[in-house]
């Protein structure tokens, strides 16, 4: 297919085309907040190909990172390299875990302190333990099971 002709009529699809990767390329950090909407501006107003091609003229037609090859990862359902695992050594998860053990481990050592000093013997701690370790446990069985649930 040959090139548009820069004065052919421009239509609201291909304008809202180059809308759209103007878009791209602000949140990409390629064009800043006035410039982008110069642009923006500048493309609603354009009546032929020509003009339009004046607003992204020093613009990369796709992103730099994807042509490079800098391992860009497609979205789940695409084909494509599989995103990484995660495990339970995932810091994403050891993270929570570690803090939930270490606010259980010094609720326990508060209630012991009270309990051998006479205080009640009423297990309260169990009421942090309990209701924060199923919670846990679902949102920890929730994210390791999400990838094999989005394929």
């Amino acid at each position: 297919m040959s090139d548009p002709v820069p004065s052919i009529r421009t239509s609201d699809s291909e304008r809202d085309r180059v809308a759209q990767l103007l878009q791209e390329h602000f949140a990409q950090g390629r064009l800043d907040h006035e410039e982008f909407t110069d642009r923006l501006s500048r493309t609603y107003k354009s009546r032929t190909v020509g003009e339009l091609e004046l607003v992204t003229r020093d613009l990369p037609e796709r992103d730099l990172a994807d042509i490079q090859g800098a391992g860009v990862q497609s979205a789940p359902g695409e084909d494509g390299p599989p995103g990484p695992q995660l495990t339970m050594r995932d810091p994403a998860l050891m993270v929570p875990w570690a803090l939930y053990g270490g606010v259980n481990i010094l609720c326990f050592v508060i209630w012991l302190i009270l309990f051998l000093t006479g205080g009640p013997g009423y297990p309260w701690f169990l009421w942090v333990l309990g209701p924060w370790g199923i919670l846990m446990g679902l949102v920890t069985l929730g994210v390791l099971a999400a990838p094999r649930i989005l394929r």
